[in-house]
């Protein structure tokens, strides 16, 4: 039987490369989670458009500084160099983790597609296979997400929640070495092929994760968008339930004003035809949360109706105090 497939390729460039016809140049950070992910999206955007692919591989300030991220500036700044090699010509499109991305627009840039969710949950990663309620009474755990540490501290005050930077290599050589134990993102983990090192996958109820965990978000120049290759690309890897589930969730971000440094985990769902939203905001020391919940009907690309779920569970916590009880921008 004769295979007639087209031949495809994906290649990796840490320089610029030209623009030319019939080939795709991604940008994405140069970490191996980053290049893992977005390597999946290159292939798929090859199988779909029958074009070469080239990952273009750019260095980000959130990539060299070691501050914690809390105070680099906000999720931006995994982001503004992949944005500016976009908008300057040196890539095509351009994939990131959807919760780096910051919820405001963009001049010239577009979320073009949205693909599956991975996990996205978080995974505790500790010495001796032990879950988070066999920890030994003050352990230390490393986290440098503020949300996971007011979650960790709620439902083990007595755990010592160091802060923690670096890759995912970096971060899981400091168990059994300094640390016993440490929080990461089951998507990553699974993404580079790093499962086994999970110890316990906390639930979506007992821990709500950053809003749009698990999911990337594909950028392309505004003008692009439409045209081709792009709208093929862009069809061929988007995924309209996890895109409504994002939207919702950066919506109730956007209205909270919050940002990396503020305790806040979000979850949206759809089942039998409805989408469910949950919305949480911690006290810096896990001593106290609001939650917020809220549903309605769900139609394929029915984006405008996701955001506004968002907004309304958001409204709903700021009526409660959200803003007094976790640093939000936003206030009553």
């Amino acid at each position: 039987m004769n295979d007639t497939t087209p031949t495809v390729s994906v290649h990796r460039s840490e320089m610029p490369l030209p623009a030319r016809p019939g080939l795709l140049r991604v940008g994405t950070r140069g970490s191996a989670l980053a290049v893992a992910q977005t390597t999946t999206v290159a292939e798929a955007i090859a199988a779909a458009t029958g074009l070469d692919v080239i990952l273009v591989l750019v260095t980000t300030h959130g990539d060299t500084s070691r501050a914690p991220l809390s105070q680099l500036g906000g999720t931006g700044v995994f982001v503004s160099a992949l944005r500016d090699a976009l908008i300057d010509g040196e890539c095509d499109i351009a994939v990131h983790s959807l919760k780096d991305l910051p919820t405001g627009p963009c001049e010239g840039i577009v979320i073009g597609a949205i693909p599956e969710r991975a996990d996205a949950r978080d995974a505790l990663c500790a010495r001796n296979g032990l879950t988070l309620a066999g920890l030994p009474a003050g352990a230390r755990v490393g986290t440098g997400s503020p949300r996971r540490a007011a979650q960790l501290l709620a439902r083990r005050p007595d755990l010592d929640v160091q802060d923690l930077r670096g890759n995912v290599d970096t971060r899981l050589a400091r168990v059994d070495a300094d640390l016993d134990a440490v929080v990461l993102a089951c998507a990553g983990l699974d993404r580079l092929g790093r499962s086994s090192v999970i110890t316990e996958r906390f639930s979506l109820e007992d821990a709500p994760t950053a809003p749009g965990q698990g999911a990337l978000a594909i950028e392309v120049r505004a003008a692009d968008a439409s045209a081709e290759p792009y709208a093929t690309a862009l069809a061929a890897i988007d995924d309209s339930a996890t895109r409504a589930c994002a939207l919702a969730e950066r919506a109730l971000l956007a209205a909270l004003e919050a940002g990396c440094a503020a305790p806040v985990g979000a979850h949206a769902s759809i089942e039998d035809g409805r989408l469910t939203l949950s919305g949480h905001v911690y006290a810096l020391d896990g001593g106290s949360r609001l939650t917020g919940t809220a549903a309605h009907d769900w139609r394929p690309g029915d984006s405008a109706a996701a955001e506004e779920l968002g907004r309304v569970v958001a409204a709903d916590l700021l009526a409660r105090g959200a803003a007094e009880l976790a640093p939000l921008g936003a206030a009553r």
